[in-house]
């Protein structure tokens, strides 16, 4: 199985508003991850607007020429931003409006007819939607139970462990991997990969069809310049 790179751009964005200029340039930064290979370009428009802005999504979306994934907790005007701006791919987060990143995936089972009642939204739009969840299987199912496409599966859990006994860490994502594609769900994954663990991560996993990147990937592309960056996050992936 091929397994697509998505980059996020949100540090980027983070790093022009602290300006409030327009350098760097966001959507130029967008193209030239896709001149660089990657596959994806994500972004996660949060209340405050803290880095991505919902101006720039509207501007990515004629730019964006591999896959658009808009990632964010669904609120009313981040349903009605996806809709207009149809990009490939919606991923669905349970964020609180202050929380400073992602920390947990969705527990499904109470917040199913929400999810649902999304899902088919998106499905009525022709967008692809996929599910923030942990590694339980019994989530898992219920997640493809709201007729979701994919599930991303929260790393975070497998990027701390991985220097004790990456072994173990990786062997809940084995299994949930495995479990979705039973489902019939695609799996995509983000979190704290980097090139540290991300080529073990991929090698182990049965099912992967994307990861998305951003904070690891962003900094070192500091040190590397993005080319680079890209170039050896790609390898991981091979």
């Amino acid at each position: 199985m091929t397994t697509n790179l998505s980059v996020n751009i949100n540090k980027v964005a983070t790093l022009r508003n602290a300006r409030g200029e327009n350098h760097p340039d966001v959507q130029l930064f967008a193209a030239d991850c896709e001149r660089f290979g990657a596959d994806g370009v994500t972004v996660h428009p949060r209340p405050d607007q803290r880095h991505i802005l919902y101006r720039d999504v509207f501007l990515l979306r004629p730019l964006v020429k591999t896959e658009f994934n808009i990632e964010g907790y669904p609120t009313p005007e981040f349903i009605d931003l996806v809709l207009k701006v149809k990009p490939e791919q919606v991923t669905l987060v349970p964020d609180a409006p202050g929380d400073l990143t992602s920390h947990e995936g969705w527990d499904v089972a109470p917040n199913f007819d929400f999810l649902s009642e999304i899902v088919d939204k998106m499905k009525q739009a022709g967008i692809r939607t996929s599910i923030f969840v942990g590694t339980d299987e019994e989530n898992i199912r219920q997640a493809a139970g709201t007729g979701a496409d994919r599930i991303e599966l929260y790393t975070k859990p497998y990027a701390d462990m991985y220097a004790v006994d990456r072994d173990a860490a990786v062997e809940p994502f084995v299994k949930a991997s495995a479990a979705a594609r039973k489902a019939g769900l695609g799996v995509n994954a983000g979190h704290d990969l980097s090139l540290r663990n991300l080529a073990f991560f991929h090698s182990s996993l049965p099912y992967l069809n994307e990861v998305s990147i951003g904070h690891a990937l962003i900094a070192d592309a500091l040190y590397m310049g993005l080319e680079q960056t890209i170039a050896r996050y790609k390898e991981c992936l091979r």
